[in-house]
């Protein structure tokens, strides 16, 4: 919609989902680069840093608790030979005497005599001039020497060659990334490109298929994830279908059934106004009055059974119901016209006669088939209405003592504007087609038969029984109930 909110692509939605954690974890796994680059780079110097400790140590000597150094120049001269870093070094005994080394070099702090092992060397950290240094360092002492006595050597270096070795590391492992990320976005892309083009087909298939196509549409390339859809959109397709039948159905009926009483009207309409007897005229007139009732009937039912076939109020909800109690209020409104028409109308029914049905198809339902029952029975007939509990069914019969019907007819009178006998009574032959329709509706069918008592004939439509699932017992409601369950002390 112009000016409107639209949604985001698909295809967009599912590309920023998958490239908006890389771009978040991108910093990560240059953080993590660089941490363990630095590990990797302080290895081998740490290494070196005790061969160092280890060399200086091997030259002191304890005499009777005395340390003797002898480092000669050439090997002072080796040690700081290091064209990148500065390397410190010194030697001192437990008081703080400097046996060898620069005099500024910080020692350990804060002492570790408490947890240190002679020989073992330690690595530390430290901060010296504005530099960082690397500390490598170890204790020297004889059996039972007292700690305050124990010499410490040590050797520092400046981590120069330590940060350029991990930079590379880090630089050789994030430079390719450079290449590797977009060449990852370029495939994805391609990869979704691909992955959507059954969308795309699906789109064109819709789009190209002729405005009054309601095939279903095949799944037979359709991907596993879009077949709930398509077969979703089938279903709508196969309703939509339905309901322009049902349309169709109705426009062709109404026109049908529509042109004989309207020209009926216009014919007795026209003969009215030729005529000049009051009498005369009276009659016309009055036969125009029941040609409007009988329309007006035929649109009545035309409008309910397209209606009902088209699921307008199929779709209403169903709900548990009594149908006797349905059934009489819908005898008690046709009782003065049975009346009227010499007929006795009868009502019989057992009690509580739950079913799950729509209340208003359902007295459509019973309307029609009194009204098919008084039609077909002359005065003095009977026509009787019955509920009949049959569990696991409930039996819905109207019975009456009229034409009666043919076991040839009992089928054929179910469809719509067939009629047994055009010429002796009214009607548009709809009324048992709503019958039928509305007991489809409820998982059911009607039928109409030749009555076994004797003249007549017998409608009948079961419905399944339903009966609400039983309550839970209630839960004690006094301590002498209590009392009775439980079992005695001392039992």
């Amino acid at each position: 919609m112009p000016g409107g909110e639209t949604e985001r692509s698909l295809f967009g939605e599912i590309l920023d989902w998958m490239l908006a954690p890389l771009l978040f974890v991108w910093p990560l796994s240059i953080a993590f680069t660089h941490y363990f680059a630095n590990n990797v780079a302080n290895f081998p110097y740490d290494q070196s840093l005790r061969e160092h400790v280890a060399a200086i140590a091997r030259q002191v000597k304890l005499v009777n608790g005395k340390p003797l150094l002898t480092l000669s120049a050439s090997a002072r001269a080796l040690l700081r030979a290091d064209e990148t870093d500065s390397v410190y070094f010194h030697v001192l005994t437990g008081d703080g005497h400097l046996l060898a080394g620069d005099k500024e070099l910080p020692v350990v702090t804060p002492d570790p005599l408490e947890n240190a092992i002679p020989g073992d060397i330690y690595l530390r950290d430290m901060d010296f001039k504005g530099q960082d240094l690397r500390v490598a360092y170890t204790y020297l002492a004889e059996m039972d020497m007292p700690k305050a006595r124990w010499v410490l050597v040590e050797v520092a270096e400046t981590t120069e060659k330590r940060s350029q070795l991990a930079n590379k590391i880090v630089a050789s492992v994030i430079l390719p990334q450079f290449i590797i990320i977009p060449l990852a976005v370029m495939l994805v892309w391609f990869g979704l490109s691909r992955g959507l083009r059954p969308l795309t087909r699906l789109r064109k298939t819709i789009e190209t298929r002729e405005p009054d196509d309601l095939s279903p549409i095949a799944t037979r390339r359709v991907p596993e994830e879009l077949e709930p859809l398509v077969e979703a959109f089938n279903e709508m397709l196969e309703r939509m279908k339905r309901s322009v039948e049902a349309q169709q159905r109705f426009v062709a009926d109404a026109a049908h059934q529509m042109r004989t009483p309207l020209t009926g009207l216009k014919t007795q309409a026209q003969f009215a106004m030729r005529e000049t007897d009051p009498e005369a005229l009276r009659h016309a007139l009055k036969q125009i009055a029941l040609g409007v009732d009988r329309a007006g009937r035929l649109v009545n039912q035309l409008l309910t059974l397209a209606r009902t076939e088209g699921g307008a109020l199929a779709e209403q909800r169903h709900q548990p119901l009594d149908l006797a109690l349905l059934v009489r209020e819908t005898v008690e409104d046709w009782v003065m016209l049975a009346i009227e028409k010499g007929i006795d109308l009868g009502y019989e029914a057992d009690a509580e006669c739950m079913i799950v049905g729509n209340p208003f198809l359902l007295s459509e339902l019973t309307k029609n088939l009194i009204d098919n029952a008084l039609r077909y029975t002359p005065a003095d007939g009977h026509v009787t209405c019955r509920v009949l509990k049959r569990p696991p069914s409930i039996i819905l019969e109207v019975e009456d003592d009229g034409i009666g019907i043919s076991e040839e007819h009992a089928e054929m009178v179910f469809e719509r504007f067939f009629r047994v006998d055009d010429a002796t009574t009214e009607g548009s032959g709809l009324g048992l087609a709503i019958v039928q329709e509305i007991a489809v509706q409820h998982d059911t069918h009607a039928s109409l038969r030749p009555n076994p008592r004797g003249q007549g004939a017998i409608a009948r439509v079961p419905f399944g029984f339903w009966q609400a699932a039983p309550l839970p017992p209630p839960p004690p409601d006094d301590f002498s109930e209590l009392y009775r369950q439980s079992p005695p002390i001392g039992t």
